[in-house]
């Protein structure tokens, strides 16, 4: 099992590090769009001074791998070798593709998605690509701040330099990529769905438990509680079903019972019995 475990993670950390050099030499070096990062500093130095962004990228992990591992400690810094060293390796390898877009809003889009995708499989794999990454844990470790916040400040940074290497333009679409790149990540790391979280507080709940065993088939939870203002007692129902359940629950519950009080929230991730099982399966 627990090798596994470990083929499944390095496995993941190959898989996205191999995701990043190709958003990397696809879309984010040929349209010059800077989206943070030790890449992003590798595309100024190469737009400046003709450097080799593999290079680049290899003589500022080395170092800044070596500081992690006596700083955050040897169970971070293994799978971040492993990222650290494959990501420049993998963009040298692909430095050479036949084709490239140098649109700017294209790049900035697919780019962010590709990187997003790839860097958000290496983080399920418990692993990082190291770089800025390993600054932003320093900073987290030793001021306090957010993991994101401290990511967010180098690489704020290093789209502001980019601005004066380049243009205005270019750093508002870095921008973008970085928006997008966050968004893919959070998608690859929770698996977002179109699940919903419903939340139904009602004085009936005999008949609105009713709807969701025998209307649409779903289990759900259920817990007493007060009203703050009328002190009644009411039930607080708890049911996750899809999105075409979730529009047909509301009509039913608008028709049903108006007083009952809804509440439809995004669901990810999520696991065990009831609901990520085939529908045969007996629920709670």
């Amino acid at each position: 099992m627990q090798r596994q475990q470990e083929f499944r993670s390095y496995s993941l950390i190959i898989l996205g590090t191999f995701l990043v050099s190709l958003a990397f030499n696809i879309f984010l070096l040929p349209a010059s769009i800077t989206a943070g990062g030790v890449a992003g500093i590798s595309i100024i130095l190469n737009k400046l001074n003709g450097w080799s962004p593999a290079l680049v990228q290899w003589g500022i992990n080395i170092p800044t791998f070596i500081i992690g591992y006596f700083l955050l400690g040897k169970d971070f810094s293994i799978r971040t070798f492993v990222g650290t060293m494959l990501l420049p390796t993998f963009i040298w390898l692909t430095s050479d593709l036949p084709f490239a877009v140098e649109d700017p809003l294209l790049a900035a889009i697919y780019g962010g998605i590709l990187s997003g995708i790839g860097i958000g499989l290496v983080f399920r794999g418990k692993g990082s690509t190291g770089g800025t990454t390993i600054f932003g844990q320093l900073i987290k470790k030793y001021t306090g701040l957010s993991s994101g916040y401290s990511q967010f400040l180098i690489d704020g940074c290093i789209v502001i330099v980019a601005m004066f290497v380049f243009d205005f333009e270019r750093a508002l679409y870095g921008m973008i990529a970085m928006f997008i790149i966050g968004k893919s990540i959070d998608v690859v790391q929770l698996r977002s769905s179109t699940s919903k979280l419903v939340l139904i507080v009602t004085e009936n709940e005999q008949k609105i438990t009713d709807l969701i065993r025998n209307e649409i088939d779903r289990g759900f939870t259920k817990v007493w509680s007060e009203g703050g203002y009328s002190n009644q007692k009411k039930a607080l129902l708890f049911s996750v079903v899809e999105q075409s359940e979730a529009v047909y629950l509301k009509e039913l519950i608008q028709r049903s019972d108006n007083n009952s009080f809804v509440i439809f929230l995004n669901a990810s991730d999520i696991i065990g019995r009831g609901f990520s099982i085939p529908r045969d399966f007996p629920r709670n």
